[in-house]
């Protein structure tokens, strides 16, 4: 291994280590030595940490230390883990990360039921949405979005990441199996 490879990976290492919130590529990309490609140094870096407990992951468009997903399940007893959102605030961040940027009435006529100011600021408080200005209507309601924060907590690269909605829906495209009507009695 060159020696600018080995400064570049000791450089984008540290980086990474050190912050709390994924590291944009842009910030790492600075980091490097003249003539190194970033796309290299953190497939190298992400080999030699693929065996350990913590992986090299690509979350929130940035790089990020996680725990190996097979060691996870012993961390359980030693780690706080984040609190459970409730079902309607899953519900409203799925709503949101699908149709954003989308109103708070938008929210609700997709969901069929009322929002509860308290589901948006617990979104708020963990940091899952955010405002992203205002519609150009009546009331200029305000435009709600996700965060680097959603990505991150859900394991996402990008909003492209996001299951296809297609995915989710129930096939109504398989048919039922035809009943056979009864024998005749003889």
């Amino acid at each position: 291994m060159s020696e600018d490879m080995t400064e570049a990976l000791r450089r984008v290492e540290a980086a990474v280590f050190a912050a709390s919130q994924p590291v944009p590529a842009r910030t790492l990309d600075a980091l490097l030595p003249e003539g190194m490609v970033l796309d290299e140094v953190m497939a190298a870096l992400g080999a030699a940490y693929a065996p350990r407990g913590v992986n090299l992951a690509r979350v929130a468009e940035g790089w990020q230390f996680r725990t190996a997903p097979d060691v996870a399940p012993y961390l359980r007893k030693v780690v706080e883990q984040p609190r459970r959102l409730p079902r309607v605030a899953m519900e409203t961040i799925a709503i949101i990360a699908y149709h954003q940027p989308v109103t708070r009435t938008e929210i609700e006529e997709i969901r069929g039921a009322t929002l509860s100011q308290n589901t948006l600021d617990l979104l708020l408080e963990t940091g899952l949405i955010t405002p992203r200005g205002r519609k150009e209507t009546p009331g200029r309601p305000t435009l709600w979005g996700t965060t680097p924060a959603f990505l991150a907590q859900f394991g996402l690269s990008d909003l492209r990441a996001l299951p296809k909605r297609e995915d989710l829906l129930i096939d109504p495209a398989v048919p039922a199996a035809p009943e056979t009507p009864p024998e005749p009695p003889t």
